[in-house]
């Protein structure tokens, strides 16, 4: 990793946007703004100037210090025009690791440094999380007071896609709320107190997705309504296979309840095979009723489906309880190193 500045780098004094509508969140310690950054730089300065003019309009923030992960690896010459600005820090880990384990990475490397009073805020730095509703998730998060385990998360009340996005969305939401019994309504936008950061995030679910894994440890969580804005500059470089990744990590965080619901289906698929059969048997013994071969076949088909479902059931749980014992192994190793 490198650092560009020494971590307690501040943003300008007495700037003073007339954000008049913004509502006063209360005296923060240190206010931590992490985000990754691929090949995106002509976005990240215009998202920063615009978090300069939302966070210095009359808050009481003691210090703000932006943090960047170069997703690029070092690869991206252009972020040598952050490295110059004394207000950010930037964090270069030895290979691309996605936006969502990027935003780990970042935290993980400054859980040291964050107090647990401190507030967290991560969002994506195309623009699309917007800069003018952090102060909204800074004050939703001072109405809980001392509560350091509550997490503050944006929903998503409208977005600015195309129309096959917004289908290929729409199914994936299906299929999720159908595995897991959740909706998808929420991203990256996030903001906590640095106990968060410090502690929950070297939980394992974080290894695979952070968006979801903030969801996934039935923590205190609160809603802040906010609309998805548009990008600043450039295209997206989040492709189809990458869209696609990504929606299966989101999934894996909530393996106990796609484990559970597994079981329900194998449990259903079986006895209602069962059943088919009986009364197959039955009519055919005792009713004197020709079963036509179809009716024989689809019983086949229903138990071998149910089956495979008790297969499914099986790798699952295998994984759920594996990275159940990995959780535990990490807390131990956290708790070790930190005394």
């Amino acid at each position: 990793m490198v650092f560009a500045s020494s971590v307690g780098a501040r943003l300008p004094d007495r700037l003073r946007a007339g954000n008049n509508h913004v509502v006063d969140p209360g005296p923060l310690s240190v206010l931590w703004v992490l985000l990754p950054v691929y090949r995106d730089v002509e976005s990240f300065l215009a998202l920063r100037q615009a978090l300069i003019k939302t966070l210095s309009g009359g808050l009481r923030i003691g210090r703000v210090q932006i943090v960047v992960v170069d997703d690029s690896a070092g690869l991206d010459p252009e972020m040598a025009r952050m490295r110059d600005l004394d207000d950010v820090v930037v964090l270069t880990p030895p290979f691309n690791l996605g936006h969502q384990r990027a935003l780990v990475f970042g935290l993980r490397t400054l859980s040291d440094r964050i107090k647990d009073e401190d507030v967290v805020v991560t969002l994506d730095a195309d623009g699309e999380d917007r800069p003018e509703d952090v102060p909204r998730l800074l004050a939703s998060l001072a109405d809980k007071g001392d509560v350091k385990h509550t997490i503050v998360l944006a929903r998503r009340v409208g977005r600015r896609e195309s129309l096959a996005f917004k289908v290929m969305y729409f199914c994936f939401k299906v299929l999720f709320a159908t595995l897991t019994g959740l909706i998808v309504k929420t991203g990256n936008f996030a903001a906590y107190r640095g106990w968060v950061a410090r502690n929950v995030l070297f939980h394992p679910h974080f290894d695979v997705c952070y968006s979801s894994s903030l969801l996934s440890l039935n923590l205190p969580v609160c809603l802040v309504p906010c609309d998805r804005g548009p990008r600043y500059a450039g295209r997206s470089h989040m492709s189809l296979l990458h869209l696609l990744m990504h929606g299966i990590r989101m999934m894996m965080p909530f393996l106990d309840r796609i484990a559970v619901r597994s079981l329900v289906c194998f449990s259903g698929l079986f006895f209602l095979g069962l059943a088919c059969t009986l009364a197959a048997v039955g009519l055919s013994l005792f009713g004197g009723i020709a079963v036509p071969g179809w009716v024989s076949y689809g019983i086949l088909l229903l138990l071998t489906i149910s089956f495979l479902a008790l297969g499914n059931f099986v790798i699952i749980f295998t994984v759920f309880a594996q990275s159940q014992g990995v959780s535990l192994a990490s807390l131990d190793r956290t708790r070790d190193s930190r005394t």
